[in-house]
């Protein structure tokens, strides 16, 4: 707890004292309010207020909870299924929204829609082009009926928060893939994916390296030993052959959630090595300071000096770390599904979507494919970034 005590303000001897001097120096009660009183503030409130004054960091913040909040709804947010196939309509481009559309008065009323297709083939390679026909009408509304989905797995719906209003009528925002799925849809169920891993696989090292790191920097000795050597195995082995090697063992049988879980393992423990030389150092700075002597000398064990009295000194170090982290983890599940050695289809993800578009006709004909995953992916990164610089700052006692 920080205790804030208001005393009043110092004057030299020769200078009488002014109305304005008779306050607190530091004072945030209210008028009426007892001068004397003493105003307490939690550590956590003293960070969060100080967040708060980081206009670019509580923005990222917004950003990263509206991605959260997009992975929990994905069912509902998304237009249509994301292994719904239309081979009518492969590689359609995007189609934008409008909002008025000529009535035969000669004026304009309100009707949002989107313009549909027109089809061309080429005669000599049979290949279908699609443009946006301006004269085709597609009405849209909120709260339309579409293909039936579970939501989170418990409740029967069908209800989306956008579509055409006739179900048969195409609504591709983004655009479609080489099978005519809607790409908006697999964009959005791919973040529920690509934004898990990297909670799941931050909370997993996370767990690892501060544990094993504190465990190494106070007791030493073999101890530190014997992690250290671990470390450097780890950090020593070759990233990528070895996610292939860990890729090819992988059953074939293996069901999409099972694969999941095991890149995420995969991850975690190959990210925790960083965090834990960073924690070990620091309990090897802190491990004779004033205030661990007293803790020890007061009778406290070995796992409350630990996790009572030194960890949370780090607490700036290990937000930062965390925040940081989890954009790590999302770039490598990306690099991983990209390189074909991490999740697969039927499983979404923005690493799956990145990879159904490596071949030459999606880069020449369908660079949507490309922009909005690698987009979505940039911009999560940034976030997090972002996020964590300002949680570093709010956290760290010494910064101004």
């Amino acid at each position: 707890m920080t205790h804030l005590v208001h005393t009043p303000t110092e004057l030299p001897p020769d200078r009488p004292m002014a109305p304005e001097d008779t306050g607190p120096a530091i004072s945030p009660l209210r008028p009426g309010d007892d001068p004397g009183k003493i105003a307490v503030a939690s550590q956590w409130t003293l960070i969060w207020r100080k967040f708060l004054s980081n206009r670019v960091a509580v923005f990222a913040g917004i950003v990263v909870l509206a991605f959260y909040l997009i992975a929990m709804l994905a069912e509902f947010l998304a237009p249509t299924s994301p292994s719904l196939a239309r081979p009518q309509f492969t590689y359609a481009p995007p189609q934008s929204i409008g909002f008025f559309v000529p009535d035969p008065d000669g004026g304009r009323s309100w009707q949002p829609h989107v313009k549909g297709y027109t089809m061309s083939v080429d005669p000599a390679s049979l290949r279908r082009t699609f443009t946006i026909d301006d004269t085709a009408i597609i009405p849209i509304g909120f709260f339309v009926e579409g293909p039936a989905y579970r939501m989170w797995g418990l409740l029967d719906a069908n209800m989306r928060l956008m579509g055409p209003l006739d179900a048969s009528q195409p609504m591709n925002l983004l655009g479609t893939d080489a099978l005519g799925r809607d790409l908006l849809s697999r964009l959005i169920y791919g973040t529920r994916i690509s934004m898990s891993i990297g909670l799941i696989g931050v909370l997993s090292s996370l767990v690892i390296g501060v544990v094993l790191g504190a465990l190494s920097g106070y007791f030493g000795g073999w101890t530190d030993l014997v992690i250290q050597r671990i470390i450097e195995v780890i950090s020593a082995m070759p990233t990528i052959p070895l996610w292939l090697g860990l890729a090819a063992a992988v059953p074939v049988a293996w069901s999409p959630v099972t694969v999941y879980f095991m890149v995420t393992l995969i991850v975690s423990l190959l990210a925790w090595t960083g965090l834990a030389r960073e924690v070990r150092g620091r309990f090897l700075a802190l491990r004779h300071e004033d205030f661990v002597t007293a803790a020890i000398l007061d009778g406290s064990s070995r796992a409350r000096v630990i996790f009572r009295h030194i960890l949370p000194s780090l607490t700036s170090h290990i937000l930062a770390v965390v925040t940081l982290a989890i954009p790590t983890m999302i770039v490598a599940e990306t690099a991983l599904s990209f390189l074909g050695v991490g999740l697969k289809a039927p499983v979404v993800s923005w690493g799956v979507l990145l990879q159904d578009a490596q071949n030459i006709r999606a880069v020449s004909t369908a660079p949507w494919l490309l922009i909005w995953p690698s987009g979505a992916v940039v911009l999560a990164v940034l976030a997090f970034n972002f996020l964590g610089d300002g949680m570093r700052d709010a956290a760290d006692p010494y910064e101004t």
